[in-house]
């Protein structure tokens, strides 16, 4: 049963030191909106592979390729931005300690920042990921654990101010591939319990801060 620290939004300030080691986890799972420093900091003090996807307010990591040690992005070798070592799973499917992620990050269009998507841009990336699990679904059996995402879906622990709305193509997904739990960030609680959302068999989960899971 893997167990994982999960953060997003908030650096805890008591992990960014080697007090993080007394943690005994097998992965750290990153929902968006942390510095990339303090997420590779996590998986280096660990010693865990780190998987992950971007938020709103972190820099746009499309059209980066990495082949072992490298990376590229048009055709030339560049330093990837990214947290080193980390795994980003947006857009994408990635096996990562047992488990296996669908990734979909970023928020709603509010303004020109980079990892925004209108209803209609997140729903098309939505679709493509549905594809992409279908077919390993095909090929080996295994379905989705983990949906991880930056913002929650539509009316799921979202908020009414433009900014802070989910995504209503997340339902579908849900749906479709129906994974045990979908993680996401970007609301902050500010004190306030958010209790776990259940949508068939599906545990939604805000993990603003972190927390210890076991899958």
């Amino acid at each position: 049963m893997p167990k994982a620290l999960v953060v997003s939004d908030e650096v805890d300030e008591r992990l960014w030191t080697d007090a993080v080691r007394s943690h005994s986890v097998d992965l750290v799972i990153g929902a968006g909106d942390l510095p990339y420093d303090y997420l590779a900091f996590l998986a280096s003090a660990l010693d865990v592979p780190c998987v992950f996807v971007p938020g709103n307010h972190d820099p746009d990591l499309s059209g980066y390729t990495r082949y072992g040690g490298l990376s590229m992005k048009d055709g030339f070798p560049t330093v990837w931005p990214g947290p080193a070592g980390g795994i980003n799973a947006d857009g994408r499917l990635v096996d990562v300690a047992g488990l296996r992620f669908a990734g979909l990050g970023g928020s709603i269009r509010y303004n020109d920042g980079p990892n925004q998507w209108t209803q209609r841009q997140q729903a098309r990336r939505a679709r493509g990921l549905v594809r992409r699990a279908r077919f390993r679904r095909w090929r080996d059996g295994r379905g989705v654990d983990v949906l991880l995402t930056h913002s929650p879906p539509l009316d799921l622990g979202d908020r009414a101010d433009p900014p802070h709305r989910g995504f209503a193509c997340l339902h579908r997904t849900i749906e479709v591939l129906r994974p045990k739990w979908l993680l996401h960030g970007h609301i902050h609680p500010h004190g306030e319990l958010v209790p776990d959302r259940v949508v068939g068999s599906t545990r939604i989960r805000n993990v603003v801060g972190h927390r210890i899971m076991e899958f």
